[in-house]
């Protein structure tokens, strides 16, 4: 797996947020999810959580986590959204 691959760190995101004046809690919580809830995507797959974050960040969320969202083997755009539960 090249550099182009790999995940954003934790914190990188964080100070991302930060830097667009907004915290992960306050993302959280314009969604309706409890403050702390948005974690969860920083440390595993969540398809909807990772799209609020990406979307408060200005990018889609195979810019943070390629190994979530890129084929390994094709090395296409897997289509995510489309695990979001209405």
């Amino acid at each position: 797996m090249n550099s182009r691959h790999q995940d954003w760190h934790p914190a990188d995101i964080i100070a991302a947020l930060r830097k667009k004046g907004t915290t992960l809690a306050a993302v959280s919580r314009c969604a309706g999810l409890s403050s702390s809830t948005l974690a969860n995507a920083l440390s595993r797959p969540w398809p909807k959580g990772e799209w609020l974050i990406a979307e408060a960040l200005g990018v889609h969320p195979s810019e943070i986590w390629p190994s979530r969202y890129f084929d390994p083997y094709s090395d296409r755009i897997l289509d995510r959204k489309a695990r979001i539960k209405s």
